[in-house]
């Protein structure tokens, strides 16, 4: 089924560049299906536009911060509550952290991926980790720290230190020592004022695909290598050449079979809905340990999320379509509900 689909891309935070990368890659694909797709861009000072996605169409201006961050002008607004589904593409806060998902439950129209609540809690990795204990859920064991707190770490170096709000690895840190431990703790509280340090856990790194409302599937593992740099970094992640991925997994059926019944009771645990990836650890001794929940992939074609699934059976024009017809499903279903 066709539909008129707004994508929302751009964003404050960071992770700018990528969402408007994965936006071009979902909008082109939309439109080969048929739809009739309207791009609206949030620029990095938050102001809201319907824009084309043509690089050279954006000037110095459109990047700039702003203090005063308006609401989506008459114009968009109309467009927002004149389409089918809206298709958030933004990464990190302001975007993926239930902030844009609450203006669109205001706006009381249907929207893919997870909720307010849901994307909320995956952001924020110290409060994700506490629900996944709750239900007896392994994670990889960390601290927190809050701002004001002194460096410190209960783990034999090397540790892992990041913002607990962020993503696509900025601001992370693999440190090795006590020394290194204090930069990364002060690099990681310029982004955010909770950070967490966590156990390094060797083994092999596995991400698998959610899918789905209230019956999610989960797609194939898939094995990060990386071909240079010493951790999977933010260079890993979107250089060319940086990260292959295996799919699937070079672990054992048991392990398999366990990385995509704990992403699915990730997924079912925090409440979200439409799609996620989960970002796993295979230890040496064979267990699984959930690390993330991303509740926005990046969504090229070629990303991880829309590679497992391919590998899964579902190619990405299809994938896109399956998320715009569960955004519908879980509007028409929730609407239902007497508030």
């Amino acid at each position: 089924m066709t539909r008129r689909i707004a994508v929302i891309l751009g964003g404050r935070s960071s992770e700018n560049p990528i969402s408007v990368a994965s936006a071009a890659s979902v909008v082109r694909a939309l439109e080969a299906s048929g739809n009739d797709v309207v791009p609206i861009e949030i620029d990095k000072g938050g102001r809201w536009q319907l824009a084309p996605l043509e690089s050279d169409s954006r000037s110095e201006s459109d990047s700039g911060s702003s203090d005063l961050v308006p609401l989506p002008s008459r114009e968009v607004t109309r467009t927002l509550t004149d389409v089918d589904v809206v298709f958030p593409v933004l990464h990190g806060p302001f975007g993926e952290d239930g902030t844009v998902q609450g203006l669109l439950e205001l706006a009381n129209v249907p929207y893919v991926g997870a909720g307010v609540l849901a994307s909320a809690l995956c952001m924020d990795k110290d409060v994700f980790k506490a629900v996944l204990r709750d239900h007896d859920i392994p994670v990889t064991p960390n601290i927190t720290l809050r701002l004001g707190d002194a460096p410190r770490t209960p783990f034999d170096y090397p540790v892992f230190v990041k913002p607990a709000r962020l993503g696509s690895s900025v601001g992370i840190t693999k440190a090795h020592d006590d020394d290194e431990l204090e930069r990364a703790v002060a690099l990681a509280f310029e982004h955010d004022e909770k950070v967490l340090v966590e156990q390094f856990v060797p083994g092999v790194e596995v991400e698998v695909g959610v899918l789905g409302n209230l019956k999610p599937i989960a797609s194939l593992p898939g094995e990060i290598v990386v071909t240079h740099n010493e951790w999977y970094d933010y260079e890993a992640k979107y250089d060319e050449g940086e990260m292959e991925l295996l799919v699937p997994a070079r672990i054992s059926d048991a392990q398999i079979e366990r990385a995509q019944e704990l992403a699915v009771r990730a997924f079912v645990a925090t409440d979200c809905e439409g799609m996620a990836r989960a970002d796993l650890f295979v230890r040496a001794d064979g267990e699984v340990l959930v690390n993330e929940l991303n509740t926005i992939p990046g969504f090229t074609s070629t990303s991880v999320y829309a590679q497992l699934f391919e590998a899964s059976g579902i190619p990405y024009a299809e994938l896109l379509q399956r998320l715009a017809d569960l955004a519908v499903e879980r509007f028409d279903r929730r609407r239902q509900l007497r508030f």
